[in-house]
């Protein structure tokens, strides 16, 4: 079995910074594409950012210039730090991993459970 926690959510007051880490933990043999995803009232789940395990990274347009997505291999984990949060940046960001969880194995892809970001005054 594979597990994605999240931490680091909470209430920000505009302009302010928070960040999210996602830690993958189990049967892992090798981790691909590692990303966060975000859902607000009413609306889609949509891309923030993902980074392949080369590195390479994509942002929505909403928040490049303003979040930094990264990874660190060694401890199976993602990071997501944000800055000049935005009112419309409130919703539950998740994690997501494509995971092999052996050799020979196929790829699936994980979420985690998700974790609130509230940007209000």
């Amino acid at each position: 079995q594979v597990q994605l926690v999240e931490s680091g959510g909470g209430l920000v007051q505009p302009g302010g910074s928070l960040r999210l880490s996602c830690a993958a933990s189990g049967r892992i043999f090798s981790i691909n594409a590692m990303g966060w995803y975000r859902q607000a009232p009413g609306k889609k789940r949509e891309l923030v950012a993902d980074i392949t395990s080369g590195g390479s990274k994509n942002y929505a347009d909403s928040v490049k210039g303003r979040f930094t997505i990264s990874r660190d291999n060694a401890k199976n984990t993602v990071y997501l730090q944000m800055n000049s949060l935005k009112a419309e940046d409130t919703a539950v960001y998740y994690c997501n991993a494509a995971i092999k969880s052996s050799a020979g194995g196929y790829t699936y892809n994980y979420w985690g459970q998700g974790t609130q970001v509230t940007v209000s005054s």
